[in-house]
């Protein structure tokens, strides 16, 4: 979708309302990770450096349903914003009301505002039309660059975007799209799909919407077992969806109609429990050995499969996590797919809190072409649906 961006728009003197996304995990109080806070900081600069007087940022955070919480506060991410941005961002206590208009109000020229987080009030997430009116006195110019939360249709993507007289994309909106969007309409070939993850039901739209679109089709993580178990082969008490096996047969009988390759785990790693330095066996997934334990991550034989399934990509897509890579005994098979990605010579595009971490922890994060900062969103505009954030922006 052509859609209007912050290009088109007019900035200079105006208050600028930035939707962004620093949804990003918080320990006591010190940011695990700012990658969704630096993925902001071209759109923050380019508004300040067109002249806006004020930069106004809103976020979610967590979910405190719809009241104030002390744990799911945003002044941290407004102490590393300033720290990454090199000047003082202002902290306003609530996102609507007296305190909020009042921090913008005393900003100085070129100025940036972070606001409370927008969940601490329950009309956020119910698209509370009041709740949007009180949000859009504090800037005359609407900016969206949020894709992480463009899926949800709530006040501060989906309302307020249509109660001020100019509203686009950031820098980060428009990246997000136009690498998806290229990726679904004009994919450089081969075209290789790697979907890990727990739930099959998950990303059922996702294959559905991807089948019409790859070459090969990459199964890992738990939700393999549910088509594992659809052959055939003992799982033991590895997560498996049992009303999804048909939907499972079904796929894969359509991918072999097709010519897809549909690449499914041949050996696995088992154990009797998640958790770090338990005993664990490699096995062939057909083996009756797994028990009653569980598979956690793909084995050897699967990793060097998979790493051949990319090598000639010219596109790769990735969302999911190979196994609960958290840990280490169940961390190769991820830790290996990543290194695989990255050596593609092609686009590779991966999505979703699990699979950033990944390709982070990985050590391969700029070697990756976009590094999607939308997990439900990525999977959702993937999986063909339209993004309630993105429609309520104009055309451009």
């Amino acid at each position: 979708m052509a859609i209007r961006t912050l290009r088109d728009l007019t900035l200079c003197g105006r208050r600028v309302f930035v939707r962004v996304d620093f949804n990003v995990p918080i320990t006591n109080g010190v940011i695990d990770d700012d990658t969704r806070i630096r993925a902001s900081l071209p759109t923050i600069q380019y508004v300040l450096d067109a002249g806006a007087t004020c930069a106004v940022l809103a976020s979610h955070f967590g979910r405190p349903k719809g009241k104030p919480n002390s744990q799911m506060t945003l002044k941290p991410a407004a102490a590393r914003l300033a720290e990454l941005l090199g000047r003082p961002v202002a902290f306003a206590d609530d996102c609507v009301g007296e305190v909020a208009e009042r921090a913008v109000a005393e900003a100085p020229q070129g100025g940036v505002v972070l606001l409370e987080n927008l969940r601490f009030h329950a009309g956020e997430e119910k698209d509370d039309p009041a709740f949007a009116q009180a949000l859009a006195k504090l800037a005359d110019v609407y900016i969206n660059d949020a894709f992480g939360a463009a899926h949800r249709a709530h006040a501060s993507v989906d309302a307020l975007p249509r109660l001020l007289p100019q509203a686009g994309a950031g820098l980060l909106m428009e990246d997000e799209l136009r690498y998806l969007g290229e990726v679904l309409e004009r994919p450089d070939r081969p075209f290789v799909a790697v979907l890990g993850g727990a739930k099959v039901s998950d990303k059922i739209d996702v294959i559905e919407n991807l089948l019409k679109r790859v070459d090969r089709l990459v199964i890992g993580g738990a939700m393999a077992y549910t088509f594992l178990k659809a052959t055939g082969k003992p799982t033991g008490r590895s997560l498996v969806e049992d009303d999804k096996l048909d939907v499972a047969r079904d796929i894969m009988t359509r991918a072999n109609v097709m010519g897809i390759q549909f690449l499914l785990p041949t050996d696995h790693v088992v154990a009797g429990k998640i958790e770090a330095g338990v005993a664990t066996q490699t096995l062939a997934v057909d083996d009756p050995a797994i028990g009653d334990r569980m598979g956690l991550d793909i084995g050897p034989d699967t990793i060097a499969a998979y790493s051949r399934a990319v090598a000639d990509a010219k596109t790769v897509v990735w969302n999911g996590p190979m196994g609960v890579f958290e840990i280490d005994e169940f961390a190769r098979g991820t830790m290996a797919l990543a290194e695989a990605v990255a050596k593609v010579q092609g686009t590779t595009i991966v999505g979703g809190g699990d699979s950033m971490a990944a390709v982070h922890k990985a050590g391969v994060s700029d070697r990756i072409t976009h590094i999607s900062t939308g997990g439900g969103a990525s999977l959702e505009f993937l999986g063909g649906r339209n993004l309630p954030g993105v429609q309520a922006l104009p055309h451009a």
